[in-house]
């Protein structure tokens, strides 16, 4: 009989620490709403004069 009321002494131990699930979060308060940024053309227009810049070529570093 002892041991019945040590295990129910921790069953009410645990059930008041983890009796009951956290409250809900809203989808409302999970989500951020921006407003997105216009697409700038002039970002991914393609400029013939600077377009060595965006390659990377071993023998062009060691001036070959």
């Amino acid at each position: 009989m002892e041991s019945v009321q040590i295990t129910d002494s921790g069953a009410a131990a645990r059930r008041a620490r983890f009796g009951s699930l956290p409250e809900r979060i809203r989808q409302e308060d999970m989500v951020e709403e921006k407003v997105a940024a216009p697409s700038d053309p002039a970002r991914y227009a393609h400029d013939p004069e600077g377009s060595w810049r965006s390659f990377s070529c071993l023998a062009v570093d060691l001036g070959l």
